[in-house]
This record gives structure tokens, sequence and C-alpha cells, in this order.
């Protein structure tokens, strides 16, 4: 449904649109979250409460693409894990809104992509050509949580958030972790962020024990790339300027996992992953807004 029609059909429902909060007749008032988003959103990838995994499965009731990016034979259903996680994320409303964990195993194989083991989300509305989220400014939020249950082999390249142009030749941002293939130099135990060219611009250390709250903004107009970070509830700041990145192309978002294999100079298609693959990361406070005029939510 396009985002204009949603809207008029809530209002027309009763229901009342606040500052990126939706209030549904009959139900209590929300509490507030740890903090408010401030600019429009464009893309809202916080799962509602009430959603059953099977309803990720749905375009009717998925706030994501049901039909990518993932194994062939995998449903959404069987990818997503909903682990309960307090404190909720920092713009998480508890009482409407839920994180999410995407994970993979050795079946996560996309379009006979052998090499790459993945699961990545797609925002419904996001299209290839002319989406919304490729104009103007844009900032995706998201926070993460490690799962010590399903960690990560930091001795792999990770890709866990991305903006892939239209004709899928370049990524205009990767946000990775792990070992980043043909840069030894780097560190593994980081969240780092590459631009389009795969330089690193940016990076902290992983965390175990808390979240840690991510965004970044594209502008599209002036071709530029700009970080924001912090731990736990705190608000994010700026830790980069706006650094200058080719964000032509148009294209995607994608969020999840995307595991790169070892001992092989053909990643896309061979290499090197262990059996019995069961790892995962905890997702909170997805969305993309529109920042325009400077706005960011902090």
């Amino acid at each position: 449904m396009h985002p204009t029609s949603l809207l008029l059909g809530l209002l027309a429902a009763g229901t009342t649109v606040t500052a990126g909060t939706i209030h549904r007749p009959g139900r209590p008032r929300p509490q507030a979250p740890t903090a408010e988003t401030l600019c429009p959103i464009v893309f809202d990838g916080r799962p509602d409460s009430s959603l059953e995994p099977a309803d990720f499965d749905d375009w009717n009731t998925s706030p994501f693409n049901p039909d990518y990016v993932k194994g062939a034979n995998l449903p959404w259903s069987s990818i997503l894990q909903f682990p309960a996680v307090n404190p909720p994320a920092r713009f998480d409303d508890p009482t409407y809104q839920k994180p999410f964990e995407v994970t993979i195993n050795d079946s996560s194989i996309f379009n006979n992509q052998r090499g790459f083991r993945r699961a990545g989300l797609q925002f419904q509305g996001d299209t290839n050509r002319n989406s919304p989220g490729s104009s103007g400014i844009k900032t995706i939020h998201f926070s993460l949580k490690w799962d010590a249950q399903r960690p990560l082999n930091l001795s792999h390249e990770y890709l866990n958030v991305w903006h892939e142009t239209a004709d899928y030749s370049a990524n205009q941002f990767n946000f990775q972790a792990g070992a980043i293939l043909g840069q030894n130099s780097l560190a593994r135990d980081t969240w780092k962020v590459l631009n389009r060219q795969n330089r690193q611009v940016w990076s902290t250390p992983i965390l175990r024990n808390e979240w840690q709250n991510f965004a970044i903004s594209l502008d599209f107009v002036k071709n530029t790339l700009r970080v924001y970070y912090s731990r736990g509830s705190e608000p994010l700041r700026s830790v980069t300027n706006a650094l200058t990145n080719n964000n032509a192309g148009e294209g995607q978002y994608q969020v999840g996992i995307l595991r790169k294999p070892t001992g092989t100079s053909d990643v896309v298609n061979s290499g090197y992953h262990q059996r019995n693959l069961n790892e995962g990361l905890i997702y909170g406070s997805v969305f993309v807004e529109d920042s325009e005029g400077g706005c960011v939510s902090l």
C-alpha cells in the first residue's frame, strides 16, 4: 500500500498519528519510547509487537519484502526470531514495537550464490528504481545487540546494513563486522562503516552486553555520508563530518546478515563456511527518516 493511502486510511479509522507513533483506538496510549523520532519516517522497520512470525511471510502484514533476500526454501518466519530484550532499543516503543533477530544457517543461500550465507531484509516500498529512500537526504537508523547464543564468527567478513545500487554493481555504503577481505589491517572485533570505495571511514568496538545505536545519513544531492553513534540509551552524536561519497545509482537498503567465505578468490560462488551454522544478530529501532533541512533523530 502507498504510504499516503495508508495514512489516509488510518485517519479515516480514527487513528491518531503523532511524532512517528501510531495510536490505535481502544488501546491505552503507549509508554514513551526511550527517544522520540523527530523527522518524517520514510520506511519503518520496527515490527508491531502483535505480529507473529508468519506475518513476515505476507505482503499484507510484513513491514519488509517477504520474498527477498534469503534462501530459496526458507520463509522469513523460520529466519526471524523475536528475543525478549530489556531495556528496549533507543527508538523502540516497548508497548507497540519489538526487536527482531536475523539468523543464518547452512541453507541461507540466495539465488545459488554458494559463497554467501545471507538473509537481508528490504523495506516494503523501497523499490530498486525511483525509491523515496534514494533521493534528497535520508538517514537510516538501527540498533544492534550481540547474541551470545548465536555469535558471529569474526574470522569471516559480514555485511549487516548497506545500500546497493540499482544495477547491483556497487554499494553506496557498507556497515560491516569481522575480517574484511583484503584489508588485514582493520580490526575484526569492530563495527565498521565503509564508503563506496570500500574504505573504512569510522569504526567502534563491538560490545556484548548493551545496545549500540547507529544512524547513517546519505545526501543524494551533495553526495555525502555522515555517521552517528551512541551506546545504550544515550543520544546519538555525530562521529564523522559529512564525508564526500558517491551516492549515485539509486537502489535499495538491506538489513540483516551477509557472511562471506574464506579460502577463495570467488567469494560469491565458492569458499569455506563451517557446517551446522547457527548465527544471528538482534536489531531494534530500524527505520529510514527524511533528513531534509538537517533533521536527524538523536
